[in-house]
């Protein structure tokens, strides 16, 4: 800390509130839907395609235009660039031209005085289709050629082929990870303002407003610099509004331009589930190759996704999928292979993890599957595959491993929960329960941190301070709930030794902060925050040469304290310090800027160092399953975390709690389905399951880990809290196959597909009955 700075109350690492807590337990934060309408606003509502896949043969708008409420209906040709890929795969048209290529994408907007009217009159439209083959699965794909939406990737290091011909042990098998839907509280809506000479202002709720306000642009036709886009804060985002929200904005802001007039557009829950992309499923072919102790000699691994009917963000997707198909062990000889598959459905898109969770629950099949062929304990199986940090440290993208500490956190944890002990007495209870059966699963991450796309790894920032000593702040992160906002204003609080009331976080907007990165990829604290450390320590900089002038004191005799600034023997407040400043003339306002460093990929080549650094984590699951009706309950869980030096450990561990009981309900009940016709049946709260409070562990402890400060240069020795945690949800679908398991007396893999839905469980309950009857047949004879 320069100029002698020195930690302050409620600044980084403490636990202070949430900047917005206040207004969210209130009901006061506003979002989109909460701004006031401008007079004069029109509403906007899309029209649906009812075909997964056909030619427009005709498309009758005539009764649509004609309802007394409607102004205007926009249609492909009305839309001067109807592309908004955002990898500019040019294969996402905003409106569908002559072909549709799923259940529910936009044909057209009605444009209308009222909501109602606008959904109303939409109902009107009389579509015929020329129905066309479609693949809606990734097995139909496969079948009808294996059409990809992006190129595939293939990661290898040494001789995978020949190390599993010559394995003592060698097993093959099928994992398939369903998808997940974002379900976030707060729906796609977006609201635009037009402005004199071809301005436009959109409040969108967006992860991505640099990204918005291109696409706004683009469709318009216009430069960006007449496009400003505004978030406050969403409500909820989880990856669904890095891209998806773009056509929301885009047809609000095509609605404006064409009446003159404010146009919101805000899907209803129906729609919003029927249009926009979920995470990945992925259906996941391994082959591994080990000796008798359990430790892993080679693998070969395949990862096929299905991606949906444009490329979006398949790419990235399925690449950090084999990134973390490693998980936290290292496999001498392996080669692993994705498929990302164009299907007929939404295009699937970013979703917390970004594929890392399904490539790590490939990881843990094979510790599973290791474990129940060499009879080992599978935490046994998994310590002993674990990196190391001076050895067995390379992964399969030819990044060494720094600073593996897997071992530690799998072992601490499993003597902090008493992992042993307890697995002898569920085994010992099982023996005698006929239809309620425990299991228990302990499971470590390794997460990677940073873009795999180098170029958005930077970050910008902009500190005003003003005469009266007060702060403002502003960065080019979201704030969707996670806290970040509160972390930004810890790093201002900290630097100038201010309370929380001195320090204010404004909207993020395009118009103070330019040419921003997506609030993705965990990376939205180490980025912003180094942009806005940067900017601050400009200021001070500037404060501590003016102070050392204006009071004839040695910089190294300054500092800022909760109490004010120390100058030497005199302790200056800090708004007395800033007027003097402004009446000298010195700016009192900066900039900020933060690339990250030492990263590096090749696609081309599949190497690099894609990640800053890695966080870790371990976590123990115990459940209860019914054998009679497959319903299984949690019954504790213990997790232990690795945030580095945390910027605010109290949110950090509610993003711990948040994101492990959303990976839970991503592999035990949230299921999609879509029927043979291509639609999405799980679109609404009715049909599709996500957690309730009941469905939280009855014991649920986190810790975070102490005394590990990241071994990184990152904001205040931190590490990220966003995605890795949502990857302990894992060790939930093993405490269940465990608990299986027994089913079989623990001779048999069970071999369990996520989710884990009770109709899963009784099949794989059934078909494990079946092969001990077998066995159980067969030793009598």
């Amino acid at each position: 800390m320069p100029h002698g700075s020195v930690p302050v109350a409620g600044g980084a690492s403490s636990s202070l509130r949430h900047e917005s807590a206040h207004l969210h337990v209130a009901g006061e934060a506003r979002y989109v839907d909460d701004v006031p309408l401008p007079p004069n606003a029109v509403h906007v509502a899309l029209g649906l395609s009812r075909s997964a896949h056909a030619r427009i043969l005709s498309m009758d708008l005539s009764a649509v235009e004609a309802h007394p409420d409607v102004l205007c209906v926009l249609r492909a040709q009305d839309v001067a660039h109807n592309q908004i890929s955002p990898v500019g795969a040019g294969d996402e048209p905003l409106l569908a031209e002559d072909h549709v290529f799923f259940y529910g994408q936009p044909l057209f907007a009605v444009v209308a005085q009222t909501r109602h009217a606008a959904r109303h009159a939409a109902a009107l439209a009389q579509v015929t289709y020329e129905d066309k083959p479609a693949a809606l699965s990734i097995e139909q794909a496969r079948a009808q050629g294996g059409a990809l939406v992006c190129r595939a990737l293939e990661m290898t290091r040494g001789d995978a082929p020949q190390a599993l011909a010559h394995a003592p042990h060698r097993l093959a098998g099928q994992l398939v990870v369903g998808g997940q839907e974002h379900f976030y509280l707060e729906g796609q809506a977006a609201l635009a303002c037009p402005g004199e000479d071809g301005e436009m202002r959109v409040c969108s709720s967006t992860q991505h407003p640099t990204e918005t306000q291109h696409m706004v642009a683009h469709v318009l036709g216009c430069p960006n610099n007449l496009v400003t886009v505004e978030v406050r804060r969403m409500g909820g985002g989880f990856g669904g509004k890095e891209t998806q929200a773009n056509i929301v904005a885009c047809l609000a802001a095509l609605a404006a331009a064409r009446t003159g007039r404010p146009a919101k557009l805000r899907l209803d829950r129906d729609d919003d589930m029927m249009l926009t992309g979920k995470r990945h499923d992925f259906v996941i072919d391994y082959d591994v190759g080990f000796d008798a102790q359990g430790h892993v000699l080679g693998v070969d691994m395949e990862l096929a996704a299905r991606c949906g009917w444009s490329a979006d963000l398949s790419g990235p997707v399925t690449d950090r999928a084999l990134f973390h198909a490693d998980n936290a062990y290292y496999y001498p000889d392996v080669r692993l292979r994705s498929l990302p598959l164009r299907t007929n459905t939404q295009s699937n898109t970013a979703f917390r993890g970004f594929g890392g969770p399904q490539g790590v629950a490939a990881a843990e099949r094979i510790m599973e599957e290791i474990a129940f062929a060499t009879g080992l304990d599978p935490l046994d199986v998994r310590l002993r595959n674990a990196y190391g940090t001076t050895e067995r440290n390379l992964t399969p993208y030819h990044m060494t491993v720094e600073d593996s500490i897997t071992t530690e956190v799998l072992s601490q944890l499993a003597i902090d929960c008493d992992y042993r002990k307890r697995r002898e007495q569920i085994r010992a209870f099982n023996k005698t329960s006929p239809h309620m059966r425990r299991g228990i699963a302990i499971t470590p991450v390794k997460f990677g941190i940073s873009f795999t796309a180098t170029h958005f790894n930077q970050a910008g920032a902009l500190v005003h301070v003003y005469t009266d000593g007060s702060v403002q702040v502003n960065h080019g992160g979201t704030e969707m709930g996670q806290g970040l906002h509160t972390k930004m204003v810890q790093i201002a609080m900290r630097e100038f030794g201010l309370a929380q009331e001195r320090v204010r976080i404004t909207a993020t907007t395009t118009g103070k902060v330019p040419n921003t990165s997506a609030t993705a990829a965990s990376s939205g604290a180490d980025l912003n925050g180094m942009a806005v450390l940067a900017a601050v320590r400009t200021i001070k900089d500037r404060l501590v040469t003016f102070a050392a002038s204006h009071w004839q004191t040695p910089p190294e005799q300054i500092q800022f304290t909760a109490q004010g600034v120390v100058v030497g023997a005199a302790l200056v407040p800090f708004a007395t310090l800033v007027n003097a400043a402004y009446m000298a003339r010195i700016s009192l306002s900066s900039t900020g800027f933060y690339k990250t460093p030492k990263i590096s990929w090749d696609a081309a080549t599949g190497r690099g160092r894609p990640f800053y650094y890695f966080a870790y984590g371990a976590a123990c699951a115990e459940v209860a399953v019914d054998l009679l009706t497959g319903e299984n309950r949690m019954e504790r869980v213990d997790i232990l975390h690795d945030a580095g030096l945390s910027l605010n450990p109290d949110i950090d561990i509610g993003q711990i709690e948040g994101g492990f009981v959303q990976g839970a309900g991503w592999l035990t009940m949230e299921e999609l389905f879509w029927d043979t016709a291509g639609q999405l049946r799980t679109h609404a709260p009715s049909t599709y399951k996500i957690p309730a409070c009941s469905d939280r562990p009855r014991i649920f402890n986190v810790r975070l880990m102490e005394n590990v400060p990241n071994r990184e240069d990152t904001i205040f020795r931190s590490k990220a809290v966003g995605e890795p945690p949502f990857v302990h949800g894992v060790a939930v679908l093993h405490a269940i196959s465990d608990a299986l398991a027994s089913v079989d007396d623990y001779r048999t893999c069970p071999g369990l597909n996520a989710p884990a839905t009770p109709e899963q469980i009784l099949r794989v309950a059934e078909r494990l009955r079946q092969r001990r009857a077998g066995a159980d047949a067969q030793a009598r004879a």
